[in-house]
């Protein structure tokens, strides 16, 4: 009886041994803190490496670029938008993070129409999937990097809208001064441009002002950068 009881202790007692690397092997360390260079202004920039899995915090700004042309007059809410990654995305320090050609899924949340007095459209959207190039995926939860979390057209957009619209009707402003002035004496062309063209392009400019604003596009490949909302775990395979 001694014996087997000793037996029985001295078996479990290779058992326990044999185990505990096991489960030292399974129990999640952190083996590095490594950082991102993707946007100077994120406000984190912090990549945890473990023995499982790499964890870009939240917080991090990451770059995405459109995968189709995007036009905010045809898009609505709910629909589906894609974005790929245009290159491989490596820490500082050297980990790879996300393949280059990893896809990202991103919903239109709602999109507001150009407003009077050149409001630009905004458009706003999540990122909610990440599908690596072998097809599994991993959500995500991220905004586009602006003020407002909202995709819209840029100030350039705008002062080529105002520009164009200053030099049109000042345009026409100067064939209808030349009209009224050749009409009575052709002579009095020079007065009618002196006048019909700073009429025409002070309507133009008003006009501008007042019109709503623009619509957005995006051509396929047009880069957006995107914060992370909520840590984002990459599981190693």
């Amino acid at each position: 009886m001694l014996k087997k009881i000793l037996s029985f202790f001295f078996t479990l007692s290779l058992l326990s041994i044999n185990t505990v690397p096991v489960l030292a092997q399974c129990a999640e360390q952190t083996q590095a803190i490594e950082h991102l260079d993707v946007h100077k202004k994120a406000p984190c920039n912090v990549v945890t490496v473990t023995n499982l899995r790499n964890v870009i915090e939240k917080g991090n700004v990451l770059q995405f670029v459109f995968d189709e042309k995007f036009f905010s007059k045809c898009s609505k809410a709910g629909e589906t938008v894609n974005f790929v990654v245009p290159q491989a995305l490596y820490t500082r320090e050297g980990t790879l993070l996300l393949p280059c050609g990893t896809k990202i899924v991103a919903e239109v949340i709602n999109v507001e129409k150009p407003k009077w007095f050149n409001k630009n459209a905004r458009v706003s959207l999540i990122f909610r999937k990440i599908v690596f190039p072998d097809n599994t995926c991993i959500d995500i939860k991220a905004r586009p990097f602006t003020k407002d979390y909202k995709l819209k057209e840029g100030p350039w957009t705008t002062t080529g809208k105002l520009v164009l619209s200053t030099l049109t009707l000042g345009i026409v402003g100067a064939g209808a001064g030349v009209g009224f002035a050749f009409i009575p004496n052709p002579a009095e062309i020079g007065a009618g441009l002196a006048i019909g063209i700073p009429v025409g392009c002070g309507v133009g400019l008003v006009v501008g002002l007042i019109t709503p604003g623009c619509h957005y596009k995006a051509k396929k490949g047009e880069a957006v950068y995107a914060i992370i909302l909520d840590d984002v775990s990459i599981c190693k395979k």
